[in-house]
């Protein structure tokens, strides 16, 4: 049986290294989401694929908070993240400096996760939704185009933050490719 690793072993950054990594050219866009865990469970997220931000907008809680941190166990502290109220307005200005936006969303011609290859040259912003409304029409209305993840059982969502993790490993196992990442 292999032996499990211990943390000294699994030799991770410390949050200062991972303030002065490189990082994957994705930044989470968060449209109102209400749980405070989704919330955290997006930096543990975001910490994991090495992420260069998060932006909380609307309604979003925002570190410090306890609930926040029970879910991204100190990743909030690594990883960097900002406030705004408007989420289409954080959208623009990420298009001004350069970013792609995406909604995370079920929308009428929106691309198959499985068949969506990010471009290696390319910044993302990667926008999810409010947990029972979804990410907000006038931001999907604001974004170059919307990723679905294909589901095939009785219900027609996935939970926000499993959302996150199972997109972030699609851009992560994709064109992007980072050095020194076992």
């Amino acid at each position: 049986m292999p032996r499990k690793l211990s943390n000294i072993e699994l030799n991770r950054l410390t949050p200062e290294q991972f303030r002065q990594a490189e990082k994957m050219p994705v930044t989470l866009v968060l449209d109102n989401i209400r749980s405070q865990h989704n919330i955290g469970a997006a930096f543990r997220t975001g910490d994991a694929f090495r992420i260069e931000k998060i932006i909380l907008c609307g309604i979003c809680a925002v570190p410090p908070g306890a609930e926040i941190h029970k879910a991204a166990l100190g990743a909030e502290d690594a990883v960097s993240w900002e406030y705004a109220a408007d989420t289409a307005a954080a959208l623009a200005a990420l298009r001004r400096n350069g970013y792609t936006p995406v909604a995370i969303e079920q929308t009428e011609n929106a691309i198959p996760l499985q068949q969506f290859t990010p471009d290696g040259g390319k910044k993302y912003a990667l926008v999810f939704g409010n947990e029972v409304r979804g990410v907000q029409q006038a931001v999907v209305d604001a974004c170059d185009c919307a990723i679905e993840i294909p589901q095939a059982g009785t219900k027609h969502s996935l939970n926000v933050s499993v959302s996150i993790g199972i997109v972030l490993w699609r851009f992560f196992n994709g064109e992007w490719k980072m050095e020194n990442v076992s």
